[in-house]
């Protein structure tokens, strides 16, 4: 017979289950009597944090704005920051918005979640800076002291995760018209919209960004009869737009560039000082990962992306970021790593160094291709060139080698047309990449201005020729098999030529194991 209680019985129990939605906050066992609440609200001294000038990025945010503007004069922009994204049950991921809003906002760090940026359409010529635009940032300011938020809500309270600037703050350091959200958001984005021929605006959402902006805009949408599908070909040109406005850096993203790779070669010092410590270890690999994190945690922001440390034959994976290997004397291991600074501009390099500070003559001799690669893209990394020439330089230099040694299966010439490519076997990925605000900027940018676009004062990108021979490719000899090398800096592109940003990190094999020697003895 079973004893216990029916609990579908009406008179089981008089309380009601918890909901769901309240149990998560089970652990933090808060008091919730009126004398706590009256005592939380008082005795607190008023904020002494000074309201700051105007961020350095704030005239050049606007004239991003400006120029995106110019692009769609008769429509109104929505640009989110993007919600908290939860990492475990209660816990979220340390926030970073999205690119698009901080490149046009200036705002980078963990500020703004939710927030959203709305430039509204005016007469021509009469908006923000001469534009066709009046901009407006809408967020969700934090609670006063008074009231339990403050000391209650773990997302936005105040005695949870500490002060957040005010709108007047926002507004003093962007120079940006500021509201709150919850009381204007909705009406900013909605109001007049409709189809243009019947007078109203046309909206553009940078979509995929915030759910509840998509379906705000998608129900004002099928509220006002606008064509959806036509719709998301207007939301696909402003992605297309915003990731072409970052081709060309100004000078302010120049000064981040060039303070992400400064911050970048200081954690490779710190890495290869490691590489002891990482030989003793069993997963030797995350030594180096969390060395590496660790600079960029001290000198900026986060990661720009999970660090590759990839040692032996996992320096053949080109996104190994499992991390979990030993590292041994004798190997080469590839560290691909970049610092991501506060303003959220990141650098990307590449160094594959002799674990034991000096390279193996077959190790050099995959090396000094690699690195002759690089430099042949380097020479070809100028105003006028298309960006695929970049590519074909470094690759022919690669081809050249493997036919040298006598791994390409036909004829050089026959590799290196269309029709073969058999040498990209051992290096399937091309050698640049658009770099800024993320690792791989500008990636909705049209074929015709990226791919085959015209290389231009400003650029920032990537040069990382590589060469990788698996520990199971049959299709090379025995010496090659578990090597993988990659070389990559990060290069600015002037109007005489090009600069390295990276230059200060070593990349001869000489130089590199001069480095080690030091670094490992200081």
């Amino acid at each position: 017979m079973n004893n216990a209680a029916d609990l579908t019985s009406p008179n089981a129990s008089a309380e009601e289950p918890q909901p769901l939605a309240e149990r998560v906050e089970n652990r933090s066992q808060r008091p919730s009597s009126e004398a706590f609440k009256e005592f939380m609200a008082s005795q607190w001294a008023p904020s002494t944090d000074e309201v700051a000038g105007l961020d350095a990025s704030a005239p050049f945010a606007a004239q991003r704005r400006a120029a995106l503007s110019k692009k769609f004069p008769d429509d109104r922009l929505v640009i989110p920051a993007g919600p908290l994204k939860v990492r475990s049950n209660d816990t979220d991921y340390r926030f970073r918005p999205h690119s698009a809003f901080a490149h046009l906002t200036g705002l980078g760090l963990d500020h703004e979640p939710d927030a959203v940026l709305v430039l509204d359409p005016v007469a021509s010529g009469t908006g923000d800076n001469g534009s066709n635009h009046i901009a407006t940032l809408y967020f969700r300011p934090m609670a006063g002291r008074d009231s339990e938020e403050f000391y209650s809500n773990a997302r936005t309270g105040e005695f949870w995760i500490g002060r957040r600037p005010t709108l007047e703050e926002f507004e003093a350091r962007l120079g940006l018209p500021t509201a709150h959200m919850d009381q204007h958001l909705e009406d900013a984005i909605t109001i007049n919209a409709g189809p243009k021929e019947f007078g109203g605006k046309r909206i553009r959402l940078m979509r995929d960004v915030d759910l509840n902006c998509d379906a705000l805009v998608d129900t004002s949408r099928v509220n006002t009869n606008v064509d959806l599908e036509e719709s998301d070909g207007y939301d696909a040109e402003l992605a297309e737009a915003v990731s072409e406005l970052r081709l060309i850096k100004d000078e302010w993203e120049i000064e981040q560039m060039r303070a992400a790779v400064d911050a970048t070669i200081n954690g490779f010092h710190s890495v290869i000082q490691s590489l002891p410590r990482a030989v003793d270890h069993k997963r030797g690999e995350r030594v180096v990962e969390t060395t590496f994190f660790a600079t960029a945690r001290e000198e900026g922001n986060d990661l720009g992306y999970d660090t590759i440390a990839a040692s032996g034959n996992n320096a053949t994976v080109l996104h190994w970021i499992r991390n979990n290997g030993q590292v041994n004397t004798g190997d080469l291991i590839l560290v691909d790593a970049g610092v991501e600074v506060d303003s959220l501009y990141t650098a990307d390099v590449t160094r594959t160094l002799p674990v034991n500070g000096e390279y193996s003559e077959v190790q050099r001799r995959v090396y000094q291709a690699v690195l002759d690669a690089a430099d042949a893209a380097f020479e070809v990394a100028k105003p006028g060139a298309k960006f695929r020439d970049v590519h074909a330089a470094a690759i022919k230099v690669l081809a050249e080698n493997l036919d040298k040694w006598g791994l390409l299966p036909v004829s050089l010439d026959v590799a290196l047309s269309e029709e073969g490519q058999h040498h990209r076997r051992w290096m399937p990925h091309g050698t640049s990449h658009h770099l800024g605000l993320d690792v791989h900027d500008c990636a909705q940018a049209k074929k015709e201005l990226y791919l085959d676009g015209v290389i231009e004062p400003g650029m920032v990108f990537t040069i990382e020729p590589g060469l990788y021979f698996k520990a199971d490719d049959l299709a090379v000899p025995e010496e090659y098999r578990g090597i993988g090398v990659r070389i990559e800096d990060d290069v600015l592109i002037t109007e005489d030529g090009n600069v390295n940003l990276s230059a200060n990190l070593p990349r001869r094999p000489d130089e590199i194991e001069e480095l080690m020697a030091r670094l490992t003895k200081a």
